[in-house]
């Protein structure tokens, strides 16, 4: 999976500059809010990267998440806790389970049934330590069945994002509770174009799993959905100011499309200038928002300043990974 599933053609004028979606992508493709989920990714982060997400970039260091129930050995020492305790109250003579509607065995037992089928030779010591620590609070059997679909929904979402959201459906249907099955799952959808459905899935992996999420994602879907002040509101919040810079620079990329979506473009400049801009800088996240930063100064008609920026890109992304060049000849 390409750190950061990157979004989909939605907008024209709201590029991110990768060459293969230079129509806004947030996350992750390259772009350095997701994290990474296998060790096979090594351009991302899922976890931290969100930080190079999940990873993840986007969330804070693992002393400041545990105090919110980080991802982390604490956490799954809470967990255990909270699941002995669990198990005590079951066995106690008052406990009482909470109904379930009727079918409700039946509908999950068919939905695994209806899971999409693993491939023989998969391992979950693929899997990144991290996420793999997530996963030991469900029953061996299981967190193995989830890793490896896990694995499957990293591996495809580049080029079969549909069979990488059935995986991650599949993982989040086994492991509803685990934070990094439901981020997965909303990033999946979220690169399917499934707004509502990764809005939902990545606030509930906040919810579970502490820290400030994929918020640039989450701010992303709430433009899909056609509220772009909802995304500029998410910016305010006290989560985004516990951001990392990376993260910090892909949510000031999708606030500045959210800008433009209003017309607002004089906005959309402001908006990244916030988070300086560097036409010496290096690696993807200084590429994406310089090419961010060229569009938006175009958008706003300071086409000199533009064709500059433009050309920054141009130096700066050596591996032609955007469409600046092609912009730059567009712009005379």
């Amino acid at each position: 999976m390409s750190e950061h599933f990157a979004r989909d053609n939605r907008r024209e004028n709201d590029r991110s500059g990768e060459r293969r979606n230079h129509s806004g992508s947030r996350g992750r493709t390259g772009s350095g809010e997701g994290r990474s989920y296998s060790k096979r990714d090594g351009s991302r982060d899922p976890r931290d990267n969100r930080g190079r997400r999940d990873e993840r970039t986007d969330r804070r260091d693992r002393d400041d998440r545990n105090k919110r129930g980080a991802r982390g050995a604490d956490r799954s020492n809470s967990r255990g806790r909270f699941e002995e305790e669990e198990k005590q109250s079951r066995n106690s003579k008052h406990f009482r389970s909470a109904p379930r509607r009727q079918g409700y065995r039946e509908e999950r037992m068919e939905r695994k049934e209806n899971d999409p089928d693993l491939p023989e030779g998969l391992d979950v010591a693929e899997l990144d330590p991290l996420v793999w620590q997530d996963l030991r609070v469900l029953s061996k059997g299981n967190a193995e069945a989830v890793g490896k679909h896990l694995l499957m929904a990293a591996d495809l979402i580049d080029d079969s994002p549909e069979l990488a959201l059935a995986h991650a459906r599949a993982a989040k249907g086994r492991a509803g509770r685990v934070a990094v099955a439901r981020e997965i799952n909303g990033v999946a959808a979220y690169r399917n174009g499934e707004w509502k459905e990764a809005l939902a899935e990545l606030r509930a992996a906040r919810r579970i799993g502490g820290g400030p999420g994929l918020m640039a994602l989450m701010a992303d879907c709430e433009r899909g959905l056609g509220r772009p002040q909802k995304a500029i509101e998410l910016s305010r919040s006290e989560e985004a100011r516990q951001l990392d810079q990376e993260s910090r620079i892909e949510l000031a990329i999708v606030i500045a499309g959210a800008r433009q979506d209003l017309d607002q473009h004089d906005s959309a400049v402001l908006t990244l200038e916030r988070v300086n801009p560097d036409s010496n800088g290096s690696g993807m996240s200084a590429v994406r928002l310089a090419y961010a930063y060229a569009n938006a100064l175009a958008l706003a008609g300071r086409t000199e300043e533009a064709k500059e920026w433009f050309t920054h890109t141009v130096e700066m992304d050596g591996e032609e990974l955007t469409d600046a060049a092609e912009r730059l000849t567009e712009l005379g």
